[in-house]
């Protein structure tokens, strides 16, 4: 009985999408993840900063949000395969560097966004927020998934 559970419990884990807890799945899926999580948090926070300490406790996560999307996009770039020739320190670096501009770019972009929209819309500015940052996801996703498909194995 407890094995047909367990193989229950398997197979939602599958189709919901998530991964058996493994040291490469940690890295290159669930820290990702949370990042992803984070970013779409950022993205309300940015353009709907009253809205957070509503939900969570803590007054100001801006810089939580910020650096958990920031971590989760380097380890995403950091295991993709376009990058598994790459020296370490260099893999390092170009895994840092996309995670910062990818982030802090973001919030730059809403930024913006969020100066152009009447500033007594809460709901749109939050849903502009996630769009956007859906959007942004996507396209930044499919380009690294191009740029890995043009790796020669």
């Amino acid at each position: 009985m407890a094995n047909g559970q367990n193989n229950d419990a398997c197979s939602l884990c599958e189709r919901i999408g998530l991964r058996p807890l493994t040291r490469e799945n940690v890295f290159n899926y669930y820290i990702p993840l949370h990042g992803l999580v984070s970013y779409g948090a950022l993205s309300v926070n940015v353009m709907n900063p009253q809205i957070i300490p509503r939900i969570l406790p803590k007054k100001d996560l801006t810089n939580v949000f910020l650096i958990s999307s920031a971590v989760g996009t380097a380890f995403y770039i950091y295991g993709r395969p376009h990058l598994k020739d790459v020296k370490t320190n260099k893999r390092v670096s170009y895994a840092a560097l996309g995670g910062v501009l990818f982030s802090m770019g973001s919030v730059l972009a809403w930024a913006l966004l969020k100066s152009s929209l009447a500033e007594d819309n809460a709901l749109l500015a939050t849903l502009v927020g996630l769009g956007t940052g859906a959007a942004i996801v996507k396209v930044g996703t499919e380009y690294i998934k191009d740029v890995d498909s043009l790796k020669k194995n």
